[in-house]
């Protein structure tokens, strides 16, 4: 018989993860984001839901878009600033925002503070994705539910 899990948990009893795919430079931008993959512990296939912290100093990404998968912000704590072509503006809790699939306007979110920020990012997992990159030589493409970064020009890093 198979044992059933109960659906609920706290988000404080998962890990929290800092690592990043990006290549250096970009790696070092992002050292101080701190994921808890919530949509994981649930076990969930469709969607991925992350409770991030954004350490004072530190960028979320480089400024990006994807060609396939929606994303989705709601700040909890503290203040980021989201940055996109149209506008740099201070985002504070209770906030949100949404980046649609396709919409070739790059965004990120810095936490130009002196205290850490958190938020919920909630995005899709549509197979095939890429990324592009506005302002940074790098390309990014997901391949087997895993990101492979190169130059734009399809190079890999050294």
């Amino acid at each position: 018989m198979t044992r059933l899990v109960a659906p609920a948990f706290d988000p404080k009893d998962l890990p929290e993860q800092s690592s990043t795919g990006y290549p250096e430079p970009y790696k070092s931008r992002v050292a101080g984001r701190h994921r808890r993959r919530l949509g994981d512990a649930a076990g969930l296939k469709n969607f991925g839901v992350n409770l991030t912290r954004l350490d004072p100093g530190t960028e979320s990404s480089m400024r990006h878009w994807h060609a396939k998968q929606d994303e989705f912000i709601y700040v909890l704590e503290g203040e980021v600033t989201l940055v996109t072509d149209a506008a740099r503006q201070k985002l504070t809790p209770g906030m949100a925002a949404g980046f649609p699939a396709g919409r070739a306007d790059g965004h990120q979110l810095v936490n130009e503070t002196k205290k850490p920020a958190l938020y919920l990012e909630i995005g899709d997992r549509t197979p095939g994705d890429g990324a592009t990159y506005s302002d940074v030589d790098m390309a990014a493409r997901l391949v087997d539910g895993k990101w492979v970064f190169t130059h734009k020009d399809g190079s890999p890093y050294q």
